[in-house]
Formats: structure tokens, C-alpha cells, sequence
């Protein structure tokens, strides 16, 4: 092995050399421990810390790092104290996640590092929005993010790739090129040699390395990050290497032929460097001994506070409130009951515009990101003339790639920046749903930063759209902690609603029906205001039965009732995560006869769960059976004729009249 020193200092290489050692020796001691049972599961860097080391350390404190399972020297290289690393492998409270989530599965912005997810490909995307948030505030910085050659399989990777080369974000890809995916060899992964063969497919530079030479790394990443922070651009970076254990210690390495581990063990990263700074006369024996001394102190003095700190006692109450960052709205700019506002007559699409683009007007840091939504002003125009107000730089087109984009609202939140992500269509959400319910949705409760990020989703059927344009797909998110749901049926609540959602700092899933976009108007008060999430509304009272709705299933009741002049409290929930279940249960002891209708499939409803609420907690004010009134449990069909039979309007009309006669 190679290792030219070019200009840099004896300590510069001395401290590159520490930086090796210290995960090196904290693994020898983690196996050991695994051994022992005192850490439940380990995935070994060793062979490979001589990436995760020399790119730290050639960059900024204050640079983010977005590592993977074999990255240990990223967060050793950033002094994360060990004795809270080593409590977060046990589990214990004093870890970064609070015993919620194991191994390298959290982030610390003290130290600029945003951890994993299982799914490896995600942080990719992320890495991609903190890049674009330092873009955006002309911050010449560098974000390094790691993938394996296994994990570079997943479509996130081609997404995030595919984003930063459009958008020239400055972000380092790192791939770890060990030869397998668990136990899947490379030949079986993919079909070219090296990974730098795809940079120019995404009109990238792509640099390779020798992963196991910590200077080489360490240099490369140097020059590369000083040429970013000034000419800001992507770049993909494959670093050759082998991993010495099994993908982890569970699953062993029988699969791995010997002589792979003969020739790679005469690679190894930290003897090979250790030798030459003896040879070199830049290392003593003295010295080598006295590093090594210093930093197993340092580990057992870590593990010594870690062991002492008891396991976290449960309490129910934080668990729920740790799901959702902690959040006060602001009164003052609810929209007062019969208030005299100015206000202009608005459809329901322009009460939308209306409000994002308030928001925008209030909230600088707001980013807005979607297909086709700059010049074209998106499919349904919502932003028509907002890159003439607020410039391309806040108002993005995107690629078709909604995984990558959600993760880039992730990352963008992570700098101190608020998103949203339009759904061109509901239905195409299915190719984010990842990054909404596994990142956004889990990342306040996993290590505390929250994902200040809505997500605009045109939804449901009436417009003979079929299958893949038509789905009230809003349950899916309903059975998700962490996140909210928003779903408003008017104008005047279409405006309110989104901007509390832009004030709310957690995770929104706001659903337009596309229906009601010009079919229905309201006076809309023109200054800005907000409707409280998690607030249903009276909007008809009567005694008869109480309908609780939301969305188009407001306007079908209201217009069934007149018809055929049913009194009836007729409850708009607006927020379906989180649900007022008190408001419901005001209006069931009112009138003792319920219908629950909404326009998903009734199959796994949130009508399901709102029944059984009921009868659980209403059940001695009934006076009839709860009913649900909903959509066919079919795929919403393109023909009007099947269309209007897989709509629940004509269900509705004979649930009235049978609970009329109960």
C-alpha cells in the first residue's frame, strides 16, 4: 500500500492515525461485549474505518455526515462522547434515542450527523436537502453521505442521485464497495465493475479510491470538498474495500471464499498505516503503545458510565407526546367565529394558492418543491405565478422521483427549513411512502429532530380519473404515528388549515379532494389566519342523527339532508390525525343515532376506527347501531356508471332512511 504524505504535517498523520485506532479498538471490545451479551447485535466496520475516518476528518465540524451501519469512525471521528454511544448500543436512556431505536439509528446535530434508517437508501435523499438548504443560504459547504454497494440497488439511490446532478447540489456520495450485500456478491447485484462507471450516466464526476488507504481517502475527500464549497455540484466517490466479518456477527462469513480474506487481510487499513508511520519515523513504539493505552482507558471509562445508567423505566404518556415535536399554535391568528374580515369570494383550488402563498410571504425559510409546479404552476395551478413572486430557488420542479423529494424535505428541516412536497396526484404517493412513514414520521421520536413537512395530496374520485387518480388513500397515513392529517371540505377551511400547517412543525399529510377544487366558492377572509388542526366542525346542527364526514362526504350530507329534510348534526372532522373525539362524542349523546361516512373503501377505514371508539367509550347513548357509510371495497373504477355505483352517495340515502326507522 501506498501512501504519499505530500505536504501535510506529522500531525496531521498522527491524528489520522488516532482516528483509526479508536474504532478499531472499540470494536475489538464490542465483540467481546457482543460475546458476553452485554450488546444485543453488532455490524463490524473492521477492514473499512479507514473510509469513515479519513472522510470526516477531512471536512468541517460543522459539515454534516449521514453514515451507515460500518461507519463507526464518523461518529469517533466527531468525538461523540463514548459513554452515551456505547449507551445507546445497550439501549439505555442516555443514548441518542432514548432506547427507542439501536445501533447507529440516530442523529446528533451537535455533532452534525444524521444517522440511518434500516432501509440504507433513504439518507441519500436527506443528504440531498441539507446540501440544498446550504445552497440556498450561500453556505460553501460540503455533506458526505455513505451508501454500500448493496444498498446502491435500491431506487433511492438513483433518485437522490439523479436530484443532486439537476439541481448541482453539493453533496459527496460515498460508496463502499466491499464486494457483497449481505451475503449477495457483487456479480449478483449489478451487472458493471466499478461503481464509477455510473457517474456520467447522472453527468457527475466519479472518483474512485483505495477505501483502505485512510490518506488517500483523507486527501481526496480534502480537495474535493474545497472544490465543492466554491463550485457546488455533486460527486460520486467509490471507495474499494473489503468488510473482514460478516455483514453482522449473526450471520457469519461462510459465503465468503478464504482466499478473499487471506488477500484482503495483507489490506488491512490500520496495520498497513501503523507500519509505514514506524518505517517513516513519524511513530515511535513508544507512542504506539501510549495512543493505545490512552484510548482504551477512554473506552472502559466509557462503558464503566454506560453500565451504571439503568435501563429506561417506560411511561406512556412521554412515549405519545415524544412522537410529535412539542408545538403551541398561536391563537391570535385562528379565524374567529362570525369574524368581519375583509374577505373575496374564492374557490376552493384558489383558497389553496392563497394560503401557500401567504405562507410563503411569512415564512421565508418555506420551500416548495414538486412536478411541474414552477412555470407550468402545476397541474391544477395552485402555484401559477409563484416563481415570479418568489423566485426558482424556492419554488422547484422536481424529477419525477417522490422518494428523494420527501427526503430532501427531511434534510431541508434538519438545517432549520420548512417544505412542502406537492403529490402531483394522491395516488403517486405510494413512491414516497418510505420516506413519509418511516423517516418523516419516526424521526421526532427516534432522536428528537422533527420534519417541519407538508405533503399536498390531491385526492379522490367524481372526475372519472380511474384506478391511479382517483384514491382516498388517507387511511394509509391515519395508522401512522407521528404524523397529521388534514383534510378539509371548504374554502374558507382549505386556507386555514394549510396555513396551520405550515406553522406546525411536525409532519402534515394535507389532502385536497380535486373535486371540490372549482366546483364549490366561498367568501375566504383575505388576510392570514389559521384553522386549528385537530378541531372537527359543526357545520349543520339537528337532533335526528349525527353524521360524522369529512371532506366531499360533508357536501353529500348536506345536500341528502335538504333532500330529504333530515335533521341532523352533520360533523366535519377536518383533522384525521389527530381526530377530536370529543367533538364526537358531543354529538352521539346529542342524538344517539350515528352514520360515519367517508369516501375511502370501507375495508380499513378511519370510519372503522371512529365506530369503535364509539362504542366504546358512547355506548350507553346509543339508541341504534353504528353505521358506516363508504366507498365499494373495489379499485376506483374510470366509467361513470361503475364510478357512481363505487361511490357511497346512494348508500348513504338508504342508511338515512334505515336508521330514520330503527
Amino acid at each position: 500500500m501506498n501512501f504519499d504524505r505530500k505536504d501535510y504535517s506529522n500531525d496531521t498523520l498522527l491524528h489520522l492515525y488516532q482516528g483509526l485506532l479508536k474504532p478499531r479498538l472499540i470494536e475489538e471490545k464490542m465483540l467481546i461485549l457482543l460475546r458476553q451479551g452485554k450488546v444485543s447485535k453488532w455490524f463490524s466496520g473492521i477492514g473499512q474505518e479507514a473510509i469513515s475516518v479519513g472522510s470526516t476528518l477531512a471536512l468541517d465540524e460543522d459539515e454534516y455526515i449521514l453514515p451507515l451501519h460500518r461507519n463507526l469512525g464518523v461518529f469517533t471521528g466527531r468525538n461523540v462522547p463514548l459513554d452515551r454511544l456505547f449507551a445507546q448500543w445497550q439501549g439505555k436512556t442516555t443514548g441518542f434515542t432514548k432506547g427507542r431505536d439501536r445501533s447507529f439509528h440516530f442523529g446528533t446535530n451537535e455533532h452534525h450527523i444524521v444517522g440511518m434508517i434500516s432501509h440504507l437508501g433513504p439518507q441519500l435523499a436527506v443528504a440531498g436537502g441539507i446540501a440544498l438548504a446550504d445552497k440556498l443560504d450561500d453556505k460553501p459547504k460540503v455533506t458526505v453521505t455513505y451508501s454500500g454497494d448493496g444498498g446502491a440497488s435500491e431506487g433511492d439511490f438513483h433518485e437522490a442521485l439523479n436530484v443532486a446532478a439537476v439541481w448541482e447540489l453539493p453533496v459527496i456520495f460515498v460508496i463502499e464497495n466491499n464486494g457483497y450485500g449481505l451475503s449477495t456478491p457483487s456479480n449478483e447485484q449489478f451487472r458493471f465493475r466499478y461503481f464509477v462507471d455510473k457517474g456520467p450516466a447522472y453527468g457527475m464526476e466519479a472518483v474512485q479510491v483505495d477505501g483502505n488507504n485512510v490518506l488517500e481517502v483523507y486527501d481526496t475527500v480534502r480537495r474535493l470538498a474545497e472544490d465543492l464549497r466554491q463550485n457546488p455540484r455533486p460527486v460520486l466517490l467509490e471507495a474499494l474495500t473489503f468488510r473482514m466479518r460478516g455483514h453482522e456477527e449473526a450471520s457469519g462469513t461462510k459465503y465468503v471464499p478464504q482466499e478473499l480474506f487471506e488477500q484482503w487481510a495483507q489490506k488491512d487499513p490500520v496495520e498497513n498505516y501503523e507500519k509505514w508511520l514506524l518505517h517513516e519515523g513519524i511513530l515511535d513504539e513508544e507512542a504506539r503503545m501510549r495512543y493505545r493505552e490512552t484510548i482504551k482507558r477512554e473506552i472502559e471509562e466509557g462503558l464503566r458510565v454506560a453500565d451504571a445508567t439503568p435501563m429506561p423505566t417506560a411511561d406512556a404518556r412521554q412515549e405519545l407526546a415524544d412522537m410529535y415535536q412539542p408545538f403551541e399554535p398561536d391563537a391570535s391568528l385562528h379565524l374567529a367565529t362570525g369574524n368581519s374580515q375583509p374577505a373575496t369570494e374564492k374557490r376552493y383550488v384558489d383558497a389553496i394558492s392563497d394560503g401557500l402563498r401567504q405562507s410563503m410571504e411569512r415564512y421565508p425559510e418555506l420551500v416548495l418543491m414538486g412536478q411541474d409546479i414552477a412555470e407550468y404552476g402545476g397541474v391544477f395551478k395552485v402555484t401559477e405565478g409563484f416563481v415570479q413572486q418568489f423566485g426558482k430557488g424556492r419554488v422547484r420542479n422536481t424529477p419525477l422521483c417522490e422518494s428523494a423529494i420527501v427526503g430532501a424535505g427531511l434534510g431541508l428541516s434538519i438545517k432549520g427549513k420548512k417544505a412542502m412536497v406537492e403529490m402531483q396526484f394522491a395516488d403517486f404517493v405510494t413512491c414516497g411512502f418510505n420516506q413519509i412513514v418511516n423517516n418523516l414520521a419516526k424521526s421526532h421520536y427516534r432522536w428528537g429532530q422533527n420534519a417541519d413537512v407538508v405533503v399536498r395530496m390531491p385526492t379522490g374520485a367524481g372526475t372519472a380519473a380511474g384506478p391511479f387518480h382517483s384514491q382516498s388513500n388517507e387511511a394509509w397515513f391515519t395508522h401512522t404515528p407521528g404524523l397529521k392529517v388534514v383534510f378539509p371540505s371548504n374554502p374558507v377551511d382549505a386556507k386555514g388549515l394549510l396555513c396551520a400547517s405550515f406553522e406546525d412543525p411536525n409532519p402534515v399529510m394535507f389532502f385536497e379532494h380535486k373535486l371540490l377544487y372549482r366546483s364549490i366558492t366561498a367568501p375566504v377572509p383575505d388576510a392570514y389566519y389559521t384553522t386549528p388542526i385537530g378541531k372537527a366542525a359543526l357545520v349543520r346542527e339537528g337532533d335526528e342523527m349525527s353524521i360524522i364526514t369529512y371532506g366531499a362526504g360533508v357536501h353529500w350530507a348536506t345536500a341528502l339532508a335538504d333532500e330529504v329534510g333530515l335533521s341532523a348534526d352533520i360533523l366535519d372532522l377536518r383533522t384525521l390525525l389527530p381526530w377530536d373525539t370529543e367533538a364526537v362524542r358531543q354529538t352521539v349523546e346529542k342524538t344517539g343515532r350515528v352514520i360515519i361516512l367517508h369516501e375511502d373503501t370501507l375495508l380499513g377505514g378511519l370510519g372503522g376506527e371512529i365506530a369503535a371508539w364509539i362504542a366504546e367509550h358512547c355506548f350507553r347513548h346509543l339508541d341504534a347501531p353504528v353505521h358506516r357509510v363508504a366507498s365499494l371495497d373495489t379499485a376506483v373504477p374510470f366509467a361513470p356508471p361503475l364510478e357512481k355505483v363505487f361511490l357511497p352517495q346512494q348508500r348513504l340515502r338508504e342508511t338515512v332512511v334505515k336508521l330514520r326507522s330503527y
